[in-house]
């Protein structure tokens, strides 16, 4: 699953560990999610997506839907 987690972290100048102190989770699991290494649980992708004041579309997309 593709993702816009690095750019979105980029624009408000936060490292990988900021991210995850903000989601309750490890440096490990964002850099993980942004590798593509692997994808977020739905309540973790909702925690994103309000994190970012995004919708979970606005962050993640299918490889399938790029097809």
């Amino acid at each position: 699953m593709k993702n816009r987690l690095r750019v979105l972290r980029a624009e408000l100048d936060w490292s990988q560990a900021d991210l995850a102190e903000r989601l309750g989770v490890s440096r490990q699991t964002v850099n993980a999610i942004e590798t593509g290494k692997y994808d977020p649980s739905l309540p973790l992708a909702f925690s994103l997506a309000r994190t970012f004041k995004r919708r979970i579309e606005e962050i993640f997309e299918s490889e399938a839907s790029r097809a």
